[in-house]
């Protein structure tokens, strides 16, 4: 057993680094959307924040587009054109999907003067990915509602999903310190 772990060391460290960043920053992400009532629909700040950003990306191709509280749920609706076109609601923030990005960046580190800011950079990139994301799904859905279920469910995660890929890939051949671990040996 002590020859099994010694030998699959680096991936061992690797996991409990990843499983300690992730279930301690998603309970401190729990923590904050515990503070809001869902029952009287109230909405987290941050994904309030996204739904006005993604707005306002859309105002700058396009005019008449409008956010308003959701009145039966908590979500922030957003209109174009006069039309109800998408709602954001706290999934969409993609702070869970930043969580998961930070922690295997995290669990992948072997130096912090690249490691803290690679993870603030990246959140930004992902921030501002999703507000696009967001802008332009609602374009989307409205110039093509019968693929909504499409457009929503697949082709738009794959954006996100895919940068944070795109991300971890850069961190692991070009800053993480492993690649050059693993061609000096």
């Amino acid at each position: 057993m002590k020859n099994s772990f010694s030998q699959h060391k680096v991936f061992f460290t690797f996991l409990a680094k990843f499983l300690l960043f992730y279930i301690a920053f998603s309970a401190l992400y729990y923590l904050y959307l515990s503070q809001f009532d869902e029952k009287k629909n109230e909405l987290d700040g941050f994904t309030q924040l996204v739904a006005k950003q993604s707005a306002a990306i859309m105002r700058f191709f396009a005019e008449d587009v409008a956010t308003q509280t959701h009145r039966f749920q908590p979500a922030v609706q957003i209109i174009y054109k006069g039309e109800y076109v998408a709602r954001v609601v706290e999934g969409c923030n993609a702070l869970s999907v930043m969580i998961l990005f930070a922690a295997f960046i995290f669990a992948f580190s072997t130096n912090w003067k690249k490691t803290i800011p690679y993870i603030f950079i990246g959140i930004a990139l992902l921030h501002v990915l999703n507000c696009f994301r967001i802008a332009f799904l609602c374009f989307a859905l409205y110039h093509y509602k019968q693929y909504g279920t499409l457009l929503h469910g697949t082709i738009f995660p794959l954006i996100i999903y895919g940068a944070v890929f795109l991300l971890w890939i850069l961190w692991v051949t070009k800053y993480s310190g492993y690649a050059q671990t693993i061609t000096k040996k």
